[in-house]
């Protein structure tokens, strides 16, 4: 079930990537690319954690889960910070 809703949430943010894109210089582009490759690893940390969780069971796999929430929250507000930057580059003051 999470597979299938992380496929469909990651296709929904690629399709409006693609749409905004040809509105972003080479730089920003770079740098939001730099911002989804924290956000991946972050999140293929976080499942690597919870993947050992599952096999460990009780109070452990608790406090590995919640471990693995705050590494993919960090990435989150990491790739974020990063994106608001990026689309910073390309403003121009009105």
């Amino acid at each position: 079930m999470k597979a299938i809703f992380k496929g469909a949430m990651m296709a929904s943010v690629l399709a409006m990537g693609f749409g905004l894109s040809a509105c972003d210089s080479g730089k920003e582009n770079a740098a939001e690319d730099q911002a989804d490759a924290v956000r991946q690893a972050s999140d293929a940390a976080a499942d690597t954690m919870e993947n050992k969780a599952d096999a460990m069971g009780g109070a452990s796999e608790d406090a590995l889960e919640n471990k693995a929430d705050a590494v993919r929250e960090t990435g989150e507000k990491k790739a974020d910070a990063m994106e608001d930057q990026a689309d910073k580059m390309d403003k121009t003051p009105g």
